[in-house]
This record gives structure tokens, C-alpha cells and sequence, in this order.
């Protein structure tokens, strides 16, 4: 059975939300896997010198879905490629109708 990758959030830089009491990611923002010392695109967090938000979910960070998104002003395109710029359970946008045998 295939293991489902959760992604959680790296950030140049990070915002105090008020209303939720807590830090949120702001800037240019990246995916990494929790017990990783990099991002899915490949910098170093350390290096690079990026915030880990492990409470804050990929999906959750996306302009389109507002959540967590308020402050954020990039979002990483390999790591958007890579982790998807939807949720974990979307289906694909295009469905093959009339397959090749």
C-alpha cells in the first residue's frame, strides 16, 4: 500500500495572526516533509535560512484557499509541482473518456 506524503510548510519570513494566537508563514513559501533537512525542492531550511510551521498543512497555505494564506507572496513552483496545489484527496482535472486499447 502506498504511503501518503504529508506536507507541511517552510517560509522566508512569518506573520502573528491575532485571531488564531499563533505564527503563520509569510514571504515565499515551500513544502517539506516533516524529518527532513530540506525543502521538496531541494534547499537546505537551515541554509537557506526558512521557518518550519510544522502546524500548518500544504493545502492550507495556497492563495486559493485562503486559510494561512494571508501574508504569503510566493508560492515555490517546484514545490507547488511536486506537492500539488490541491488537497490530498482532489481527483485530476481531466478524465480520459474513450481509452486506447
Amino acid at each position: 500500500m502506498a504511503r501518503t506524503r504529508r506536507y507541511e510548510v517552510a517560509a522566508s519570513r512569518r506573520w502573528w495572526d491575532e485571531e488564531d494566537g499563533r505564527w503563520l508563514p509569510a514571504g515565499e513559501v515551500h513544502a517539506w516533509e516533516r524529518g527532513m533537512n530540506q525543502t521538496v525542492c531541494g534547499l537546505a531550511l537551515h541554509r537557506s535560512q526558512l521557518s518550519r510551521f510544522p502546524a500548518v498543512p500544504w493545502p492550507e497555505i495556497l492563495p486559493e484557499t485562503g486559510g494561512a494564506a494571508d501574508a504569503v507572496q510566493r508560492v515555490c513552483p517546484r514545490c507547488a509541482a511536486a506537492a500539488g496545489r490541491r488537497g490530498t484527496d482532489a481527483r485530476p482535472s481531466w478524465r480520459r473518456t474513450n481509452p486506447r486499447p
